[in-house]
């Protein structure tokens, strides 16, 4: 069966990075395993950090549904086609982007068949890992129904540990299956503070991680170059390998 990691935080806490380092991870460690990432922010990063190109996305699709059509044709047909060929296959890994959420006059009846064409694209993959912004727009429409691990992430503030806690709130409300929820403290310099980790221990989540800053992601970052070619000894590559030997661990391996 299927592993689905969905990674969820605001913008600028390393949701990104980690999930992007994830992927490698499962890419080296289960050669032969089928790996998809998702990239459920409408920002549309990841393929930057996995070195990947980024030609279409769900959002693009779901504009292009009112007009696209051709004529004699399905729209069920041509979606299914369409966000077939929006997966952006990589030597090691294949793309999916979801982009812009649903806007105003939401197009029902092609965002139902979405969500079924997406969750049949998930079926065929050993392991999902899903990158979504803090709202959880995606998780919340259940373009995922089900998730073995969901890993919410902070920077090393009281305001970041503040909206992972509003994240976890809404993650209790949505009508899907999470089996393992986490917490993920990133760029922490030197030891988290007293009152982080007392921000840790009354939010009721285990602390999966403190992943310390890196300035060698940061000179990768200002360089364009994809995070996945940091060295597997630099202090980020160490850490999310940690969390996601720990993943594995927990019972993940049984769903496969």
């Amino acid at each position: 069966m299927t592993v689905t990691i969905a990674v969820a935080g605001k913008g600028g806490t390393g949701k990104t990075t980690l999930s992007g380092l994830l992927v490698r991870y499962l890419i080296q460690h289960y050669p032969g395993k089928k790996v998809l990432a998702i990239d459920a922010d409408p920002s549309s990063n990841l393929h930057l950090v996995l070195g990947l190109p980024l030609t279409q996305t769900i959002g693009d699709i779901r504009e292009d549904a009112r007009t696209g059509v051709a004529p004699g044709q399905s729209r069920q047909d041509w979606l299914n086609y369409t966000v077939r060929m929006a997966v952006e296959e990589g030597d090691d890994c294949d793309l999916l982007a979801m982009g812009r959420p649903e806007g105003q006059g939401c197009y029902c009846a092609a965002n139902h068949m979405l969500r079924s064409i997406i969750d049949g694209i998930n079926a065929g993959y050993d392991y999902v890992v899903m990158d979504n912004e803090a709202g959880m727009e995606h998780l919340s429409r259940r373009t995922t129904r089900d998730v073995d691990h969901l890993l919410l992430v902070s920077d090393a503030s009281l305001r970041g540990m503040a909206a992972a806690e509003s994240m976890l709130v809404l993650s209790k409300e949505l009508e899907i299956n999470v089996r393992n929820t986490y917490l993920v403290v990133n760029r922490v310099v030197g030891e988290m503070t007293p009152a982080i980790r007392a921000k840790v221990e009354a939010m009721g989540v285990p602390l999966l991680a403190a992943v310390p800053y890196d300035p060698l992601l940061v000179a990768y970052d200002g360089q364009g170059r994809p995070l996945v070619e940091l060295p597997e000894d630099a202090a980020v590559s160490v850490a999310v390998a940690g969390i996601a030997e720990k993943l594995m661990g927990n019972g993940a391996e049984g769903r496969r």
